[in-house]
């Protein structure tokens, strides 16, 4: 588990590396064939590595302040300039994967429309694109039989502490209940244990 600390904290702390990631996300009126309610588009993203993950990354705050930063990063992997605020933050975290780094978590709402141009944008613009960036992609915030939706995409391999950082975003944002969130978490376990012949 992450220990938490305060983004001021954060700022204060000599020796350590500040990484910078952002949820953005927004209701849709869309329905998945014609009858699933889709509700939310989350964005996430396909790493280099194989990896899920959200946008962003690096930040030196003794060159700019955290947000801009951060912003600078959306251009380059999203091929659109996204401001950032520090209201749209929500926390940094010592990592529990890189021996000092702080990683600080954004949240930030668009409409639908805005994160369309980020989707369009993402392959026509940005600079990352097919680099560091492999495609954006949509959380799928519903439930299909045999674990189909949100527990076989929570079954993938995340970067770092991204996984917690959206079932926490889902919940601070009130997209899904605490019971929905529970229930996907559980049955991705099932299939991470059925994929990899444990039993148990």
């Amino acid at each position: 588990m992450a220990e938490q600390i305060t983004r001021e904290d954060a700022l204060t702390r000599e020796g350590y590396r500040h990484a910078c990631h952002i949820m953005l996300y927004g209701d849709s009126s869309a329905k998945l064939f014609g009858k699933i309610p889709i509700k939310h588009i989350v964005l996430m993203q396909m790493r280099f590595d194989g990896l899920l993950g959200f946008p962003g990354g690096l930040v030196n705050p003794s060159k700019e302040s955290l947000e801009a930063g951060l912003s600078r990063e959306l251009h380059e992997e999203v091929g659109v300039a996204v401001p950032v605020g520090v209201d749209n933050h929500v926390s940094s975290c010592l990592s529990p994967s890189s021996p000092r780094l702080i990683t600080h978590f954004y949240i930030r709402k668009m409409t639908e429309s805005e994160l369309k141009e980020i989707e369009r944008a993402a392959v026509a613009a940005a600079t990352d694109h097919g680099l560091e960036v492999l495609g954006m992609i949509r959380v799928p915030l519903y439930f299909l039989k045999n674990g189909g939706g949100l527990p076989y995409f929570l079954s993938h391999s995340f970067i770092s502490n991204s996984r917690a950082q959206l079932l926490s975003a889902l919940q601070h944002c009130r997209l899904l209940s605490q019971g929905e969130l529970e229930k996907a978490v559980r049955q991705a376990e099932q299939m991470r244990r059925t994929n990899s012949g444990d039993p148990h």
